[in-house]
């Protein structure tokens, strides 16, 4: 019998392409947007409503959601947004949506599916992380302080889960071609003295994400991660993703130089 798996953020990006995958497989799946109605007709998948950064939408999913499916496999965690900007240049409304979003929004989620699965004893929650859980680049702390909060508290559950034969991970990828910074919310207070430091950044981030990868790897690491028994807890996905996780916690000088002479070689 195919496992029935819950896909949040599925119209769009990683989601959108991990959904129809598993569809394609032979898998129930179930998906969500905030806007479903404007999908649903152009997928092969059920479109529930659902905005993590509400508490009401929430609980009425949790409500809705078995009443479309009796069993619960996967949760695949991977709703959110990117919050593109300087730090200082950042409303504080700004980085108290992202984290409201990102971290608060998936916690409140898996935090009223997890009785389910306590009861049932067994299942997997996947987290779509990113490697910005990992390290830390400029313009996007709020991104980053979300992603790092999201490792920290399914690390933690990972171990809590174990007795009730609930396996937790996260994968991390690099930056691949997807919408996130298409979609992305920009830091809205902009200080005169950043403008040159700024606009070497814009470049610098404009040409790295123009000449990423498709997201192939990502969708391969997430088919992988359902279907493997018992997956370890972190998995990096992109060109570099491990070196670059290791140069900042083994040679964090190397790292740092590294990318300030990627972002000056840029012309204000």
């Amino acid at each position: 019998m195919k496992q029935t798996i819950l896909v949040t953020g599925a119209s769009s990006g990683f989601g959108l392409l991990i959904a129809n995958k598993l569809k394609q497989r032979g898998y129930t799946v179930i998906g969500t947007s905030r806007n479903p109605e404007k999908y649903q007709d152009k997928l092969p998948f059920k479109l529930l409503e659902l905005d993590i950064s509400d508490d009401e939408s929430i609980l009425s999913f949790h409500k809705r959601l078995f009443e479309h499916i009796h069993q619960l496999d996967v949760l695949i965690n991977n709703a959110g947004f990117y919050l593109s900007g300087l730090a200082e240049e950042t409303l504080i409304e700004q980085g108290k949506l992202q984290l409201e979003t990102n971290f608060w929004g998936t916690v409140k989620l898996t935090n009223e599916l997890l009785p389910y699965f306590r009861k049932q004893r067994f299942g997997k929650i996947i987290t779509v992380g990113s490697i910005m859980g990992l390290i830390s680049l400029p313009g996007g702390a709020y991104y980053a302080a979300s992603k790092h909060a999201l490792e920290g508290y399914f690390k933690a559950l990972r171990f809590e889960l174990k007795e009730f034969n609930v396996n937790v991970s996260m994968i991390e990828p690099m930056g691949f071609k997807t919408n996130i910074v298409t979609n992305a919310l920009v830091a809205e207070n902009e200080i005169s003295d950043y403008n040159v430091y700024r606009k070497k950044l814009n470049h610098y981030t404009t040409d790295l994400f123009k000449n990423a990868p498709e997201p192939t790897p990502v969708i391969e690491t997430l088919m992988k991660l359902v279907d493997e028994k018992n997956p370890k807890f972190n998995h990096p996905v992109g060109k570099g993703a491990s070196v670059i996780h290791a140069l900042q916690h083994f040679a964090y000088k190397t790292f740092e130089n590294s990318i300030i002479k990627n972002i000056n070689k840029f012309k204000n």
